[in-house]
């Protein structure tokens, strides 16, 4: 039997999805019922800098390096997640093949040496067969972890080195320098062009944190600085690098969302009570100004304390975050998923605790959050049945990409089969399943688009079709008789 394909209307800008036709469909006698689940992004740091996580080591072979990557995939699958946050760029550098900047030393022990083989590649195509997302994240500024490290002919520290600056004892590239501007905006370009990633991710480093030594840009200051204070000035450089970045990528691939994870503290009592750094003053970044200019998907300020630690408090730095002005821009939480054990502070208790304070604020926008990081979890199978089992039971997608989500999706097609159906479409990323419960749909379960058959016992079932820009489309009825 053959549930037809809704006839396509005209495909988005971007060519891409194909919406739902203007057709007003009755659920009766159409077959297609309205469904949906609540969405959760539910993520995890893969770090490469100092191979943290992965690879273990830069003297792995090819194929040690690769069983590696499949492993913390399965984590993060066993997990319940529903996304990974590679970090492709650690030092102006490369995890993936690029003709703009060199491969990163962690992968063989030499910036610019040849792996063999693509990395990030290679973690698209099985993250995706495993149903995750997987978003490219990027150090914009920072040209070495070490400032003593060994350079290629092509890295910026060789190519613009009069704006490459030692500061304690790391390298940094000057924010304020149209160069290094321009170079940035040309390696996400090209990443985006070339690579299905699901996001472009920065964390929170702009301007370096400071050591007590000025940072010195005076020279680019006195070339650009204008009337501008010096302050203004520098959180004015990294502005113009968000907007150029969130416009460059929706120019390229709408669907690729933007965002990034400040440190959790915009400013000393902002909550009342709060203190520690001042990044709006010391590293010049200002998200409140990203955020309600629209040239984020998210914010994921990394709420690295304890809910117990009145300074940095968790709860009313979580409740600030989340009430910033936006436009339906999402909230997600940075956990410090590293610090577990480390002190009486740090209990799983306190993990139990931060993520049921952060589900309970969709409300306000808050969608899910991202955990620092998959070694930890890598570690501790007991850590990864709490995640499945208390944290994230049932099966979710992420929100869908903000400025796409009017862009509808049509309905799957689908052919009966004997063990359920056979599914097809032209634009989508996963299935999602529903179980019909009551008078209404109980999803089921998510699985990737690349698998053609859904197998399905007897029941009433209804199937939708998400796009890679996280919007579903109509479920179609399907009902199996008991044998």
């Amino acid at each position: 039997m053959l549930l037809p394909l809704l006839a396509l209307a005209a495909c988005s800008d971007s060519g891409t999805f194909p919406s739902r036709p203007t057709t007003t469909f009755d659920s009766e006698d159409s077959g297609l019922v309205q469904v949906g689940h609540d969405r959760e992004l539910r993520g995890v740091w893969i770090a490469t800098v100092w191979n943290i996580n992965w690879p273990s080591s830069s003297a792995l072979s090819a194929t040690q390096s690769q069983e590696e990557l499949i492993t913390l995939l399965d984590v993060a699958q066993e997990s319940g997640l529903n996304a990974v946050f590679f970090q492709v760029r650690p030092e102006a550098d490369a995890m993936y093949q690029s003709e703009l900047e060199p491969w990163s030393r962690y992968l063989t022990g030499t910036q610019g040496s040849e792996p063999g083989w693509d990395p990030l590649q290679f973690l698209l195509d099985e993250g995706h067969a495993r149903g995750l997302e997987v978003h490219a994240w990027m150090n914009p500024y920072r040209a070495k972890a070490s400032s003593t490290s060994s350079a290629a002919s092509n890295h910026q520290s060789v190519l613009n080195s009069q704006f490459a600056y030692p500061y304690g004892s790391t390298l940094w590239l000057d924010p304020g320098a149209p160069p290094v501007q321009d170079h940035l905006e040309a390696v996400i370009a090209d990443l985006v062009s070339h690579y299905d990633v699901d996001g472009v991710h920065f964390d929170d480093y702009f301007y370096p944190y400071p050591d007590g030594t000025p940072f010195p840009d005076q020279d680019t200051y006195a070339a650009y600085g204008g009337d501008l204070s010096l302050g203004d000035w520098r959180r004015d450089n990294v502005n113009q690098m968000v907007e150029r970045v969130s416009n460059k990528v929706a120019e390229i691939n709408p669907a690729v969302r933007f965002g990034i994870s400040p440190f959790g503290i915009y400013r000393p009592g902002q909550p009342e009570g709060i203190s520690g750094l001042d990044q709006y003053a010391e590293l010049y970044a200002d998200p409140v100004h990203w955020k309600a200019n629209g040239w984020v998907d998210y914010l994921a300020p990394q709420l690295y304390w304890p809910t117990t630690q009145s300074a940095q408090a968790f709860e009313p730095l979580l409740d600030w975050w989340a009430e910033l002005p936006e436009s339906g821009r999402s909230t997600y939480v940075g956990h410090a998923l590293y610090q577990l054990d480390s002190s009486s502070k740090w209990s799983l208790d306190e993990f139990r605790e931060q993520v049921r304070l952060t589900q309970e604020r969709r409300d306000k926008h808050v969608y899910g959050g991202i955990h620092y990081h998959i070694g930890t979890l890598a570690e501790s199978s007991e850590l990864r049945e709490v995640f499945r089992e208390e944290f994230y039971v049932t099966p979710a997608l992420t929100p869908p990409v903000f400025d796409m989500a009017s862009v509808s999706v049509a309905a799957p097609e689908l052919v009966l089969t004997s063990t359920g159906v056979d599914v097809s479409h032209p634009a989508a990323r996963w299935w999602v399943v529903y179980a019909e419960e009551g008078d209404g749909w109980r999803i089921d379960r998510i699985q990737t688009a690349t698998q053609a058959s859904v197998s399905l016992e007897s029941g009433r079932w209804a199937l939708s079709a998400a796009g890679k820009h996280g919007v579903e489309s109509l479920g179609v009825v399907v009902e199996l008789p008991s044998p």
